[in-house]
């Protein structure tokens, strides 16, 4: 009796677990929280210290006693304890720290994650104090969120550029009719600023400064107007503090590799694509979505490579979210969409 009570007082929410920002979508108030998906602990244990934004500060910054992690890698769990701590903090947090609120939660995960991945992400939210957990493909998600028809019996092609991951999908009839997922994403295209800079100026520096880098000045396409900007870090030479001039050309340049991999992915896809849903696609144009989406010229670039319109979700970064919530509201379709057949209770 007292658990059917508690799930009465909590609201259901939906939960976009990613690698660099965790969102949730509260049922009926739409998305409630936007945080980055860090924790820091206290070295050598797993006691919590902050969460969130407050912990995102901390990175590269802590002292010795105090760790500042990021609990998912590559889109999955890398450690099962603090992603725990991290899912409880939120699910306390929208539910105003209401003492044994149930939720009914659905969590969107990468298209390529196992089985056993997939039961990691489950358990942390049960542990977490879920009341029923389903699974839904990122794709799907970011598909249902950006507004796409996926009910229909015509293809509809998504890709969505997270953190830690690439998902691409063509999805018809509510289901997905082929998906890849590529572990090259925005983490990976800041770690190949942090190189460049180190290999071309022997200058170091953090995963948080290559990420201003890459959202001041970064493109995937030339621009009409090329800018440059002042970047701080360690020189490797002498150890001190230096202050060099990057341009857009060059970050562009730097972000060769990991973009050609994902433009790769695209067309790879496109070649699996079934000829009556290619024929819709062809009306209908791709759909970018996630924090990759925003990256200037990469649209005019897919669109350059494939031949085909390209259009950008309305808001990219909270599509996969919005698709969360969409699902919370048809329960019957949820259970449809889930990438499992099996609920958890």
């Amino acid at each position: 009796m007292f658990k059917k009570l508690f799930g009465l007082l909590a609201s259901d929410i939906g939960i976009d677990l990613g690698t660099a920002n965790t969102l949730v979508y509260v049922k009926d108030q739409g998305i409630v929280l936007r945080e980055p998906s860090v924790v820091a602990v206290q070295a050598g244990t797993n006691t919590v210290l902050a969460v969130g934004d407050e912990a995102k500060r901390m990175l590269g910054r802590t002292p010795s006693n105090i760790v500042a992690v990021r609990p998912l890698k590559d889109g999955v769990i890398a450690d099962f304890e603090v992603t725990e701590a991290m899912l409880r903090h939120f699910i306390s947090k929208v539910h105003n720290g209401r003492l044994g609120a149930k939720p009914r939660v659905v969590i969107a995960v990468p298209a390529g994650i196992t089985e056993v991945e997939k039961r990691a992400v489950q358990e942390s939210a049960m542990h977490a104090g879920a009341r029923e957990v389903y699974l839904i493909e990122e794709p799907m998600a970011a598909a249902i969120g950006a507004g796409l028809p996926v009910q229909d019996p015509a293809g509809n092609m998504i890709i969505d550029i997270g953190g830690g991951t690439t998902e691409i999908a063509i999805i018809s009839l509510s289901g997905i009719v082929f998906s890849s997922s590529l572990r090259v994403a925005g983490d990976e295209l800041d770690k190949t600023i942090v190189q460049y800079m180190k290999r071309t100026y022997n200058l170091m520096i953090g995963g948080r400064t290559a990420e201003e880098i890459k959202m001041k000045i970064g493109s995937a396409h030339p621009m009409e107007l090329e800018t440059s900007t002042e970047v701080k870090g360690r020189d490797l030479m002498t150890g001190m503090p230096k202050t060099h001039v990057i341009t857009s050309k060059e970050v562009r340049e730097a972000l060769l590799e990991p973009i050609s991999a994902i433009v790769d992915s695209v067309r790879t896809a496109l070649e699996s694509c079934p000829p009556e849903l290619s024929a819709d696609l062809v009306d209908r144009g791709l759909v970018m979505a996630g924090g990759g989406a925003l990256l200037r010229g990469l649209d005019k670039l897919l669109s350059e490579q494939t031949g085909l319109t390209v259009h950008i979700a309305e808001d990219p970064l909270s599509a996969v979210a919005e698709g969360t919530g969409k699902c919370l509201n048809e329960l019957k379709f949820l259970r449809q969409v889930a990438s499992s057949d099996r609920q958890w209770r």
